[in-house]
């Protein structure tokens, strides 16, 4: 038994020794390092860069996760040509894009990180009841794309150690801090 708790002990302890120098001591954003994302429009489409830097981290690579949200609204077109404004607002996304960091690039518990963008984009046309046009003959067109969530999850070696985010029901342009 005595033989049993010594070995038991002395692998928990040798588990504690070498895990604990890969993980993160206490990661957090460095001074003015909290994450701003630039947003883009082009068109029928919205692309998302988030920035920050990060300190405290351990040896883990760095999974950083942008996930953006929206809606689009149309207008609704005629066989003549005509449009009028489409009714309902087309939920767009969610869309993904991640972005690793490797650990050879965390100097010193720290790195600063821009994220590949996100991009979101809105069909070029979608039929007349998802635009909410008053005819089933008509085509919901021109589509207006509208961001309403960003949200940012940082990993380190599979943990989650932030989730950063932001959200407006109106609408998210140019540039926007995340709360984490």
């Amino acid at each position: 038994m005595r033989r049993l708790l010594l070995t038991t002990v002395t692998v928990v302890a040798f588990l504690l020794l070498t895990v604990a120098p890969s993980m993160a001591g206490n990661p957090h954003f460095s001074k003015n390092g909290s994450p701003v994302c630039t947003v883009s429009v082009s068109g029928s489409s919205v692309s998302v860069v988030c920035e920050g830097d990060l300190a405290g981290l351990g040896n883990g690579d760095l999974l950083l996760e942008t996930t953006i949200s929206g809606f689009s609204v149309y207008e609704c077109q005629n066989h003549g040509g005509n449009t009028a404004p489409g009714q309902n607002r087309v939920l767009e996304g969610p869309v993904t894009a991640p972005t690793f960091i490797p650990s050879d690039a965390i100097k010193n518990g720290r790195v600063a990180f821009t994220t590949d963008p996100a991009t979101l984009t809105a069909a070029e046309t979608v039929s007349a009841a998802i635009a909410g046009c008053p005819a089933t003959n008509w085509t919901g067109v021109n589509p207006v794309l509208t961001l309403t969530n960003i949200d940012l999850d940082i990993s380190q070696a599979g943990i989650l150690l932030f989730s950063c985010s932001a959200s407006d029901p109106n609408g998210l342009s140019g540039t926007v801090s995340l709360t984490c």
